[in-house]
């Protein structure tokens, strides 16, 4: 028996212990009906310690009394799921900016000079980086943004059971679609986009892979539009590719950088908010960005940013922690900052990893 079993039968008996102890010697109604709630106890306790034993791990988190009986509450316990990154030792690995995620990338748009590396050959799981692709296929098909599309059944979620504010038969622009896919990452509107192109959703994916091989994305591979999929895959360098590819689609840069922005959504209209708090501080100049997370990539974030009058490309995987990412690009940045006000062009400046 598991020690969650344990728990649970322990708890078990403790309540029917107690529930005994307090049973009275002669029968009444009153007390036949204190009796059926012992057993009505009796057999909830039962299911728990089942479910414990084979489901979801429960466990005893406080008691109070009920009447004669002793009611035992339980707390579902999720187990942690480790991302790719943390179970090959990427978060091992140091580096002189002591940054939190596994893999980070920082290289001049222009010029592709290497201005920080950690880990950045590694193939991960990239989330929702993948709406990056998603996008670019899309744009460059030449597709009417105008074009109605309809939410179904068909792009509901089953990889991950994820939420989504778009209800099925929700009918919103393509163009619609596409800024809520890069903006806030709406995991049905990424869906519905590849759903919806010529030839259906198969002849999407095989098109996301066939730009990646053609930009030498050798490291790259997709199975879906959304990212929900942790084999949709890529490295650091890879992504750092595929942003500078993506940069050059104005439609890209500006929904992807959007604010915030409202939609109709059966009778009324739903706001929806950039998922990177980043594009609202004045301290950056965000061109470009896309954020991602499913529990086998960690968090992750790419972006496009002018710092210290350079182009830059920042790719930033595995994180550990919600606002891990963001501490990261700020450490990055005002590395930059700082290290331009010495060394004008930050020519050299290659920080230890």
């Amino acid at each position: 028996m598991t020690s969650i079993a344990k728990l649970a039968a322990t708890a078990l008996c403790i309540c029917l212990g107690t529930a005994v102890a307090a049973a009275p010697s002669k029968s009444s109604p009153a007390d036949r009906g204190a009796a059926k709630k012992q057993a009505t106890s009796k057999a909830a306790l039962t299911r728990i310690a089942a479910h414990a034993r084979v489901r979801q791990p429960l466990v005893v988190a406080g008691a109070a009394r009920h009447g004669g009986l002793r009611r035992v509450s339980l707390v579902r316990v999720e187990p942690a799921h480790p991302s790719f990154g943390q179970m090959i030792g990427l978060h091992d690995a140091a580096d002189s900016l002591e940054l939190k995620s596994g893999v980070a990338l920082v290289l001049d748009q222009d010029t592709d000079e290497v201005l920080f590396s950690k880990n950045s050959q590694a193939v991960l799981p990239i989330a929702s980086l993948t709406k990056l692709m998603t996008a670019v296929v899309v744009t460059e098909a030449n597709l009417r943004l105008d074009e109605p599309i309809t939410i179904t059944d068909e792009d509901i979620d089953t990889e991950k059971g994820s939420r989504s504010r778009l209800k099925v038969g929700t009918t919103l622009p393509r163009e619609d679609l596409l800024h809520l896919a890069l903006m806030s990452s709406e995991n049905r509107a990424a869906h519905a986009l590849g759903r919806t192109y010529p030839g259906g959703l198969g002849i999407f994916v095989e098109a996301m892979n066939a730009k990646a091989r053609a930009l030498g994305m050798n490291d790259t591979h997709y199975v879906e539009p959304t990212g929900l999929s942790s084999r949709n895959q890529s490295s650091a360098r890879d992504l750092a590719t595929l942003v500078k590819a993506a940069h050059e689609h104005q439609i890209i840069r500006e929904l992807s950088t959007s604010h915030e922005y409202a939609v109709e959504v059966g009778n009324r209209a739903v706001q929806f908010r950039n998922t990177n708090g980043l594009v609202k501080s004045p301290e950056w100049d965000i061109g470009l960005q896309k954020t991602g997370y499913i529990s086998e990539a960690g968090r992750c974030m790419v972006m496009q940013a002018t710092m210290a009058g350079r182009q830059l490309i920042m790719v930033f995987l595995d994180s550990a922690g919600k606002y891990s990412r963001i501490g990261d690009a700020e450490r990055v940045r005002r590395w930059v900052t700082e290290s331009a006000r010495s060394v004008p062009g930050l020519s050299g400046i290659k920080p230890k990893v």
